[in-house]
């Protein structure tokens, strides 16, 4: 059994050292532990001070593509190198090496796919008290439409099965935490959550500059998704709700024609056939992403198969940037 602890990197190599120092080398049930670095087009020598702490596999992009393009590199080239159970942290030492053994053990048990660390988010000292209430408000929305019970979206220190490895497919810029969740529960994978510690903060975290910048980029993220993985709960609730704003102006109308009063109000009557017929388009536009979504199932099986295949060749095309 093969273990490979990915870490997506960007100008760690000040950091680098003590995140390699708490990574465990035996873990009872793991035959091998191999540590794979993707390099996102690092400035400052990441990739040579990796090598020297005794990375095996170092994935280098010549330019910075962001964490979620190294995480989906740092798959594809842990199941190239024969990973049977792949664990991502993160560079800057926020997780503790030690808490790997309680992220791999559900999966060495059989009992789960991905395991994904729960760091406590709504008591975190660390956080502001607004980031803490949006750390849990996100995980929720994020449970939600992934149909599990998710404390902690946002972690990144989490473990999966090759097989699990294969079928992820991420296609956000951002990050790879709420896409992939949200995947993962659409093909209900057996997704658990344990409980880890923390490391105090070693630098601001880099994907959350400002709040707001947080919001807008986790919720764009969240609403695609959504769209892309439940497409007919997605568009017929947005068309529900139209179509129910449109019996409002539209009972009004009617209320007053009863009355006799049958002059006037045509206001109410134009919105509420806007909303209506809008809310039925939307309808509709459902039901076609539902179809679409099933040529997307398709798709993504070919490729499932066909980053199988690679995997057990040992090969797979190299980014245009990657060396």
């Amino acid at each position: 059994m093969k273990l490979i602890i990915q870490i997506p990197c960007l100008n760690e190599a000040t950091t680098l050292p003590a995140t390699f120092e708490q990574l465990p080398r035996s873990i009872p049930g793991i035959d091998e532990i191999e540590i794979l670095i993707i390099d996102d087009g690092s400035t400052d020598g990441t990739s040579e001070v990796a090598r020297a702490l005794g990375a095996k596999h170092v994935v280098t992009f010549e330019r910075n593509r962001g964490l979620a393009a190294a995480f989906m590199a740092g798959l594809d080239a842990s199941t190239r190198a024969g990973a049977d159970i792949i664990v991502n942290t993160d560079a800057d030492n926020q997780y503790q090496g030690s808490d790997i053994a309680r992220l791999v053990a559900p999966i060495l048990a059989r009992q789960s796919e991905i395991v994904v660390g729960d760091r406590g988010v709504g008591s975190l000292a660390h956080f502001s008290a607004i980031k803490r209430k949006l750390q849990v408000l996100g995980s929720r929305v994020v449970g939600r439409a992934a149909g599990l019970d998710t404390p902690d979206a946002t972690s990144g220190f989490r473990a999966m099965t090759r097989e699990a490895a294969l079928r992820t497919l991420v296609l956000s810029n951002y990050s790879y935490t709420l896409e992939s969740l949200i995947q993962a529960g659409e093909r209900r994978a057996a997704v658990s959550f344990v409980p880890i510690g923390i490391n105090p903060q070693t630098r601001p975290s880099r994907l959350m500059r400002s709040i707001p910048h947080y919001i807008r980029k986790s919720g764009v993220t969240i609403l695609r998704a959504y769209a892309m993985y439940q497409p007919l709960r997605f568009f017929v609730s947005g068309g529900l709700v139209l179509i129910l704003l449109g019996l409002l102006p539209a009972g009004r109308f009617l209320y007053f024609y009863a009355m006799g009063n049958r002059v006037g109000h045509v206001q109410s009557l134009l919105l509420a056939t806007i909303l209506i017929v809008v809310g039925f388009q939307v309808l509709l536009i459902g039901v076609l992403a539902d179809l679409i979504s099933f040529n997307r199932k398709i798709v993504e099986e070919v490729l499932y198969r066909l980053r199988r295949l690679e995997a057990q060749l040992g090969q797979s095309p190299k980014p245009p940037d990657a060396s």
